[in-house]
């Protein structure tokens, strides 16, 4: 192959994770091998890192927070390949994940040949579980919505500040006000209004509470700097 394989393993268990970790490293083909524990990490992980193929797992810190992740990374990247993980084959369970998007699912205690196996074949678009009508269950089924509210949405907007930029929105987000931030950052009240008018428009908002309100709710800044 030209390019190695990128892959994210999500689950909360981590020696499952350690497992699969040590079946993938041995093969040449796996390039770059990323480790998440929930749904949100996997998110910001998959945002960061930009994996070929993600092993998901189900049943997180929810019942469905591997669904809600898939929703969530398929939406901003719509060609990564998602494996489902499963203990069990349970159909309701299977149907959903591919209503969800994913390409395949694996048992996490499969043989090592098989989890490697599902990984190339995914990262080549030929799932060997009835191709076919996996593609006709994502293009049926897949319900994916446009919630600008979403994690990697904001991320996304984020990532496009400049450093001041920046500083200003985690400021403003502490509470302070534009005079507070002048003297915190020795600058004219001009420079803040205009770092201000321009993460505004960033965001395609005319209200500063908005933009505080929703990184606030999401913890932004909490979680960037936790990574």
């Amino acid at each position: 192959m030209e390019q190695g394989i990128k892959v994210l393993i999500v689950d909360d268990i981590p020696s499952v994770c350690k497992r699969i970790n040590n079946i993938l490293k041995k093969d040449p083909e796996i390039i770059e091998i990323h480790k998440a524990q929930n749904g949100y990490e996997a998110i910001l992980k998959t945002s960061l890192h930009k994996p070929d193929v993600i092993l998901m797992d189900i049943h997180m810190e929810t019942h469905t927070a591997g669904i809600k992740a898939t929703h969530e990374i398929l939406l901003h990247f719509p060609n990564i390949k998602i494996i489902m993980l499963t203990v069990y084959e349970e159909d309701e369970l299977i149907f959903s994940a591919f209503q969800a998007g994913v390409v395949d699912y694996v048992l996490k205690d499969a043989k090592a040949d098989v989890i490697l196996s599902a990984v190339k074949d995914a990262y080549r678009d030929s799932s060997p579980i009835r191709p076919n009508i996996a593609r006709k269950l994502r293009g049926e089924f897949k319900r994916i919505k446009g919630n600008e509210e979403s994690l990697l949405f904001y991320i996304n907007i984020v990532s496009t500040l400049t450093s001041t930029e920046l500083e200003t929105l985690k400021l403003l987000c502490e509470g302070k006000s534009r005079s507070e931030i002048c003297d915190i950052r020795f600058v004219e009240e001009s420079t803040v209004k205009s770092q201000i008018r321009s993460i505004l428009r960033k965001f395609k908002s005319k209200d500063t509470k908005e933009v505080i309100n929703i990184i606030n709710k999401l913890n932004i800044f909490t979680v960037l700097n936790n990574i």
